[in-house]
């Protein structure tokens, strides 16, 4: 069985580049080499502010190797993964035995392209147990684990945490102006569309939005009274989990799109250490949280903008 092809090269690329990433700054980079596919973070897209551990382009460019995994896995040729925590290389992809994908697969794969952060108020449509098992087992099915805040204590306790924490980014210009700088009102193919944006934030919302836009919203209106709130976790915080995160966090969103639900990250009780490290004493887990996301019901939107396919081929 030979090694992988630039045929393949541009399918899994084409793929990673769907992935998400802190603020859509798309720190990837991709390349074939002797038969091989490696992903490759790209530390001129990485926020120096927001991310000077390097934490989100770990996540994101985990979560471009999952979906650089099921391309391969949808063309009938599995890659087996080696993930290298540190230096820029961040997973090499090498060819298993060839096989059809699963259903499993094929289901996940075929959402990709469909899969994007929907920022706008959920209906209030409870998501099925079913389903919850179903997001559970995907994090579970790649290293990580995912608590579904359930009741309007554990809520209201993220609630406070994720505000708290908010506060603290809003409070340093440098972290606004980076975000700012990474907003943009025209078609760019990377950074945040003002059009994506949340509605503006009001004093009785639960949980903080990401100012992005300025748009106002109907009158006493409330964002969402009892949103989905998950937080998915690793059992370490080496670079090594923070990767294994990204593929967890990936497998879960696409599970949540291929069930017809809408998903939207909240980074910002991560960002901050000392609520990061609440957030994990309310959990009660001796695991790390690594992100927080919003699941449920939502209305129709699209993808962000993502850079040319052959912009991040090495």
């Amino acid at each position: 069985m030979g090694g992988y092809t630039g045929t393949d090269l541009y399918a899994a690329a084409a793929a990673g580049i769907r992935a998400p990433s802190l603020h859509n700054s798309q720190p990837w980079r991709f390349r074939l080499r002797d038969g091989a596919i490696e992903i490759l973070a790209d530390r001129s897209r990485q926020l120096q502010i927001a991310d000077s551990a390097g934490w989100a382009v770990r996540i994101a460019c985990g979560a471009a190797t999952f979906n650089a995994r099921l391309a391969l896995a949808a063309l009938g040729r599995p890659a087996e993964v080696d993930l290298h925590p540190y230096g820029d290389l961040v997973a090499r992809l090498t060819p298993g035995p060839e096989r059809p994908p699963t259903y499993a697969e094929a289901g996940l794969a075929a959402a990709i392209p469909h899969r994007f952060s929907n920022r706008k108020p959920f209906w209030p449509d409870p998501v099925p147990s079913e389903t919850r098992i179903r997001l559970i087992e995907a994090a579970q099915a790649e290293g990580g684990w995912l608590d579904l805040l359930v009741g309007m204590t554990a809520l209201s306790g993220f609630a406070e945490i994720a505000r708290s924490a908010d506060r603290v980014l809003r409070r340093d210009p440098a972290y606004q102006a980076e975000m700012i700088g990474w907003t943009h009102a025209d078609a760019a193919p990377d950074g945040v569309p003002v059009t994506a944006g949340a509605p503006a934030g009001e004093p009785q919302d639960l949980l903080p939005q990401r100012s992005f836009a300025d748009r106002p919203r109907g009158s006493g209106r409330d964002f969402e009274p009892e949103p989905l709130v998950a937080v998915l976790g690793t059992p370490g915080d080496r670079p090594v989990d923070q990767l294994a995160a990204g593929q967890a966090l990936q497998r879960v969103l696409l599970t949540a799109t291929d069930a017809g639900l809408a998903s939207s990250m909240m980074s910002q009780p991560i960002e901050v250490p000392t609520a990061r490290e609440h957030l994990r004493r309310s959990l009660r887990r001796s695991g790390v949280p690594q992100i927080a996301l919003r699941l449920g019901f939502g209305q129709p939107g699209r993808p962000t903008p993502r850079r040319a396919v052959e912009d991040v081929l090495d």
